[in-house]
C-alpha cells in the first residue's frame, strides 16, 4: 500500500489540492449567493454586471439593447434592438467557470507570484469573454432563434470551456512546477 501511495504521490497530491480549493472556493462563492434573496427575485450584484456588461456591448451594435430586472424570478432580462432575447441568471455569470480554473490552477501549483498573476489575468479573460460570449449569443438567437437549443447548449458553452482548457494547457506547459520538472528531464 505504501509503494502505490509513492508511486501516485503526485497524483494525489493534484487531487487533493483541487478538490481541496475547489471546495472552498464553491462554499465562499454559496455563501456569497445566500445573501440574497431569491425567493424575492433578488439577482446576485455580479450577475447584474454581468447582465449590464452584456447590454453595454450589445448597445455597441443596436442602441436599444438594454437590462431590465425580472419580476418573477432571480434574473435579469436582457433586450436587443428593443426585443427580450434572454434572462442571465446566475449560472451565466461564469463564476463557476473561474472556480473550476483557480482550482485547476492551483492543483498544477506554480511559483506563488506566477500562480496570483495567472489566476488573475485568466480570470478577468474569462469574464471579458463571458461578456462576448452572451452577446453573441444574443444576436445569434436574434437572427436564429430555432437554433436556441444548440447555440445556448452546446456552441457557446464550448466556446467558454474550450478556452479555459486552453489556458490550463499553457499554465501546465509554462509555468507550472510539472512543466519545470519536464524540462529538467
Amino acid at each position: 500500500m505504501k509503494n502505490l501511495l509513492l508511486q501516485y504521490k503526485p497524483f494525489l497530491l493534484f487531487l487533493g489540492k483541487f478538490i481541496a480549493s475547489y471546495l472552498i472556493l464553491t462554499i465562499l462563492y454559496q455563501n456569497y449567493l445566500n445573501t440574497f434573496d431569491a425567493k424575492n427575485a433578488e439577482v446576485d450584484s455580479f450577475t447584474q454586471i454581468v447582465a449590464n456588461q452584456s447590454a453595454t456591448v450589445l448597445s455597441w451594435f443596436d442602441s436599444q439593447s438594454y437590462t431590465m430586472p425580472h419580476l418573477k424570478e432571480p434574473s435579469v432580462k436582457l433586450f436587443y434592438k428593443g426585443k427580450y432575447i434572454s434572462r442571465i441568471i446566475e449560472g451565466c455569470n461564469a463564476i463557476s467557470v473561474i472556480i473550476l480554473f483557480i482550482a485547476f490552477v492551483i492543483a498544477f501549483t506554480g511559483k506563488f507570484k506566477n500562480t496570483i498573476f495567472f489566476i488573475l489575468c485568466g480570470s478577468i479573460l474569462i469574464h471579458i469573454l463571458n461578456i462576448g460570449r452572451i452577446a453573441l449569443l444574443c444576436v445569434a438567437l436574434y437572427n436564429f432563434p430555432q437554433y436556441e437549443h444548440v447555440l445556448h447548449g452546446v456552441i457557446f458553452p464550448l466556446m467558454i470551456y474550450g478556452i479555459v482548457f486552453l489556458l490550463w494547457v499553457f499554465w501546465v506547459n509554462k509555468y507550472s512546477n510539472h512543466a519545470k520538472a519536464t524540462t529538467k528531464k
